[in-house]
This record gives C-alpha cells, sequence and structure tokens, in this order.
C-alpha cells in the first residue's frame, strides 16, 4: 500500500495568484508558514519556520483566491508532488516539491485569535464557500441573544 497525504496548517505568507491554464481550467498558487517550537537539551527555547508551496485547481482556487488574505490561518490537505523543468537561462535542471490541494479550509483571519479552531469553519470545496468568521465575532453572537423572560407552556407547543 502507498500513500501520499499531507496536512498543512500555517498562516499564508503571501495573498493566493490566480492564474488560468491554456484549458481555462483556474490555478492558485499559495505559500504557507508553518512553525516548531521546542526546548534544546540546555532548556533554551528553539524555533524552526518552514515554508511550503501550495498548488490549488478548478473551484477550489478561485474560491481561495477570493477568501483568503496574506497572514491568514489555513488547513491544507492534499498530495506532495516535485515537478523538474529545465531553466532557459542557465540550462540547468530546476526542481519545486509543493502540495497538490485536495480541500482547503480558512482559519482565522490575521487579527483574531490564534486559538481558533477549524471546527464548523468553512472549506474550499468543489462547491465554494464563503468566508470564515473568526471565533471571537462567533462568540459576540451569542452573549448578545436575549432570551424571553416568560415561561414557554409545553401545551402551546404545536407538535
Amino acid at each position: 500500500m502507498y500513500l501520499n497525504k499531507a496536512f498543512i496548517v500555517g498562516n499564508l505568507t503571501r495573498d493566493p495568484e490566480l492564474r488560468a491554464l491554456p484549458s481555462g481550467m483556474q490555478v492558485a498558487s499559495l505559500s504557507v508558514a508553518t512553525n516548531s517550537v521546542w526546548r534544546d537539551k540546555d532548556g533554551n527555547k528553539k524555533e524552526d519556520t518552514q515554508f511550503h508551496n501550495i498548488v490549488v485547481f478548478g473551484r477550489q482556487a478561485e474560491t481561495s483566491a477570493q477568501y483568503l488574505k496574506k497572514g491568514q490561518q489555513v488547513m491544507v490537505e492534499g498530495r506532495i508532488q516535485t515537478r523538474s523543468w529545465d531553466d532557459k537561462t542557465s540550462g540547468e535542471k530546476k526542481y519545486r516539491t509543493e502540495i497538490v490541494a485536495d480541500r482547503v479550509q480558512f482559519g482565522a483571519k490575521s487579527g483574531a485569535s490564534a486559538g481558533g479552531s477549524f471546527a464548523g469553519a468553512p472549506d474550499a470545496t468543489a462547491e465554494g464557500a464563503a468566508p470564515a468568521k473568526s471565533k471571537g465575532a462567533k462568540a459576540a453572537a451569542v452573549d448578545t441573544i436575549e432570551y424571553p423572560s416568560e415561561d414557554i407552556n409545553p401545551e402551546d407547543i404545536p407538535f
């Protein structure tokens, strides 16, 4: 059995770039940064940042380019692919490893709380998606609900 699956959760380093293939299919290019933080054997804090190139095709590409912005949190699910080409200027062979996205899920905007979750957040699937609301905005809406002060009589319920 073979498996080529990648899950990346990080922040966009730039706005998505949307282009079209000669066939007319839309392609979006994203760059996502992920951080790792740990302590070495002496107890010193160490941090490492990795940058991932993401490619999104079709309707997901259009939706991602429309709603995603630099600094926004995103989760990408896809497969790792390396492609190669001959550089026209130097004549040498170039390589690029990227993640071809099957699914892009929007996270919190850059100004929202960093502890935001992806549960219930819209994702960019073939059907498209609306922009994600931040966790803080959702909580504020719940806090402003006015509940009736009167008791509800179960006999008044029509079912």
